[in-house]
């Protein structure tokens, strides 16, 4: 039986609350004990944040199949936004999280004074536009509403995409953080910022939306096929990783999870799960 923590919004309102007020008293020290038990003890299970789809669904197939024969008590923790699981993991709450690539990680960083870094990448989830209005990309015009993450990350994914695929043009020097301030040139189309996490639920509102992966799953789109356009896995240097606050990477517990999340097993099961919606990135250079 899978014994996953789900967090309400109300719960996670409170939760976040409770972490800022003990930032400042835990985020200068890599090495504090986690609340989940004692530091790097392979008796204690190893407590992860996840958002739910795919990453939450990778670790609880890892959880129910691979785990215990590599010796591994793997506990999975359920976070709806992009915030908690790093603050969590900050504050040792949790031992490590599973949700992100690196531009999005590097930015939270940097805000956020927090000391957080990657273990293992595992998997690849391309962004696409989506929309319920239009059946092609040569379908949205000028006058029409796009909406893109607000996020500092993607929405200067969400931006190279739709200018890679002649809907915008943005100006020379743009990078993976350009703002709409970027775009030279819009050819007539309006944007709407959303939090990343709301933009599926829109699609009803605007004439389309540039949707992460993950959220896209789990509205029950199929980025392979539902999508106008969709994110090269080529070359993307967006996979999601396995991440713990600085100092924790050598935590033999966290070792036995980034190897079974690096096994052909899981591999295997990302491809036939998720069939191209979800590309795994083992093997791939950090």
């Amino acid at each position: 039986m899978r014994k996953n923590i789900k967090l309400t919004a109300a719960a996670a309102a409170t939760a976040a609350l409770a972490l800022g007020l003990t930032a400042c008293g835990t985020a200068s020290d890599p090495g504090a004990q986690n609340d989940s038990g004692a530091k790097g003890d392979v008796s204690k299970a190893l407590v992860v944040a996840a958002s739910p789809t795919p990453h939450a669904d990778i670790l609880n197939y890892v959880k129910d199949n691979l785990a215990a024969k590599a010796g591994l008590k793997l506990e999975v923790k359920e976070f709806t936004d992009y915030v908690l699981p790093n603050t969590a993991t900050q504050q040792g709450q949790v031992d490590a999280n599973y949700f992100q690539h690196k531009p999005y990680l590097d930015d939270f960083n940097k805000k956020n004074k927090t000391t957080i870094v990657p273990v293992v990448d595992v998997h690849i989830e391309p962004l696409g536009l989506y929309s319920k209005k239009a059946k092609d990309v040569k379908d949205i015009k000028a006058g029409q509403t796009v909406a893109v993450p607000n996020d500092t990350t993607n929405e200067g994914r969400a931006l190279a995409l739709l200018a890679d695929n002649g809907l915008i043009t943005l100006k020379d020097g743009a990078g993976t953080d350009a703002k709409l301030s970027d775009i030279e040139d819009a050819k007539g189309l309006k944007f709407k910022e959303l939090e990343a996490a709301t933009l599926p639920r829109a699609l009803n509102d605007v004439d389309a939306a540039v949707i992460n992966g993950n959220y896209a799953i789990e509205a029950d789109l199929k980025p392979a096929s539902d999508s106008l356009v969709l994110e090269k896995a080529e070359d993307n240097p967006y996979a999601n990783f396995l991440a713990v606050k600085d100092g924790n990477q050598d935590d033999p517990r966290v070792q036995k999870l980034a190897k079974l999340l690096n096994s052909p097993e899981v591999k295997k099961f990302i491809e036939d799960t998720y069939q191209g919606s979800v590309v795994s990135a083992i093997g791939a250079a950090k």
